[in-house]
């Protein structure tokens, strides 16, 4: 969960603690006078479970926590047929919202509907989802594995943090960490940003050692209660601005539940960010994808031998199995050649295409990791993938595969691969991952006469 910033969505409505809270706020405003009735009604393009509730006369009230918002329908007084309460758990993912409009007038992307009983002017209230990540969930359980919330329960939630600090959890930086949803219920990828600029925390310091100072911070046994109070609101540590920072969103309001409409509802939230999205801010994106908002420089980027690996092999691999010269055939290669070159309006392939890059021939002190490479300068090398070529290759290092039932009285070689080096054919047989290379095909009978 997290924000979305594409084209056709809001840009500012980012679902995380806060704007839960905001929800359940509407949803009772708007519904406190209203009574809903019929049955419940899905779009059939949602994944979620159909609602199976129809009652004549019932209410909706809401409740968040964290994340996640309760929704309960409650059937009113002599409701027909009668039955018990259902109460549906949303997570609203990345676009999430409830919208109340004309039941005649149906926003796109609304895919739970509660429409209101007779007399008066049907309306309809919708559970609305661009991108379809929400879900909601029967039962009315809030999710196994969730913290406490780090607005309605602070104090458990700041046990919960200080009491687990021997959880792998911990071992991560501290911007991944506080969006773990089993110790910080609600924080999501702006109010961690926020959080970390205010106390000037580095974002990629190390979870434990941050939060284990919290562990021996105690207010001055001489300090009076208002004194401990006024110091603890000037220097709030980091799980005091996880229940601040997000209690000061909701007191904006706004964010698709204000009285305004469109961008102007997004007003104030946007004058209240400080980092998240802010100029001269840095970015990086982590191992989710999600984008964390930090002030200061971006730490050096550590290279990855395992993402050039699978192209070292293919770059070192060589044909190790030979044949001799094909005998009574070589009037015929100069033509099969050049039948086989492709023609490109480019021209030949630079240079750079035909060397090796430098990552792949350098070892981390930077010098060739193989010597012997450099003694062997024609020691053949198989062409890589043609995604990352620009033109055709030189025939002495293009690698042909030859498919095709041979015909009566010819060399049955079957599917195998040839390369032509200093004048010699080399063998290469299929199962040994021709898939890696370039392949220009042709029959057999093109290539080769009868015996």
């Amino acid at each position: 969960m997290g924000t979305y910033e594409g084209p056709g969505c809001p840009s500012h409505r980012m679902p995380e603690g806060p704007e839960l809270h905001l929800a359940s706020h509407f949803v009772n405003e708007a519904c406190r006078e209203l009574v809903f009735g019929g049955c419940v009604e899905k779009s059939p393009v949602s994944r979620n479970p159909e609602v199976p509730f129809e009652s004549s006369a019932y209410s909706i009230s809401a409740l968040a926590r964290g994340k996640e918002l309760r929704l309960t329908l409650s059937p009113l007084p002599g409701a027909q047929p009668p039955r018990e309460p259902l109460a549906l758990v949303f997570r609203f993912g990345m676009t999430g919202s409830f919208q109340l409009v004309p039941s005649d007038a149906l926003p796109p992307h609304a895919h739970l509907r509660f429409y209101t009983a007779p007399p008066g002017p049907r309306l309809a209230l919708c559970f609305v989802d661009i991108r379809r990540f929400g879900r909601w969930d029967l039962g009315g359980e809030w999710q196994t594995g969730r913290g406490p919330c780090v607005l309605l329960e602070y104090e458990q939630f700041r046990e919960n943090v200080l009491r687990n600090l021997a959880d792998k959890a911990f071992d991560r930086p501290i911007c991944e960490a506080l969006l773990d949803q089993r110790f910080f219920n609600g924080i999501g990828n702006y109010l961690r940003a926020e959080i970390l600029y205010r106390l000037r925390i580095p974002p990629f310091e190390k979870a434990r050692t941050v939060l284990e100072a919290l562990q021996q911070r105690r207010p001055s046994p001489e300090l009076t209660l208002s004194q401990k109070i006024r110091a603890k609101l000037q220097n709030p540590d980091l799980l005091e601005l996880c229940h601040s920072v997000p209690k000061e969103v909701v007191q904006l309001g706004g964010k698709g539940y204000g009285p305004e409409s469109g961008e102007e509802d997004f007003a104030a939230f946007r004058a209240w960010l400080r980092c998240y999205s802010a100029p001269g801010m840095s970015s990086l994106r982590d191992r989710h994808g999600r984008t964390i908002w930090f002030q200061g420089e971006s730490p050096a980027r550590r290279s990855h031998p395992r993402e050039h690996s699978r192209v070292l092999r293919t770059e070192r691999r060589t044909l190790h199995l030979q044949t001799r010269p094909l005998q009574r055939h070589e009037g015929h290669r100069e033509a099969f050649l050049n039948r086989l070159q492709p023609s490109c309006p480019r021209g030949p392939a630079s240079t750079r295409t035909q060397k090796r890059p430098q990552s792949l021939t350098q070892g981390r002190g930077g010098g060739d990791r193989h010597p012997q490479a450099a003694a062997e300068p024609e020691r053949p090398r198989l062409t890589p993938h043609p995604w990352s070529l620009r033109g055709p290759q030189p025939p002495s290092k293009r690698l042909f595969l030859l498919v095709s039932t041979p015909p009566p009285g010819t060399l049955g070689l079957g599917l195998c691969g040839f390369l032509e080096v200093a004048g010699n054919w080399m063998l290469q047989p299929y199962g040994h991952s021709l898939h890696n290379y370039v392949f220009n095909c042709t029959p057999l009978s093109s290539f080769f006469k009868p015996m």
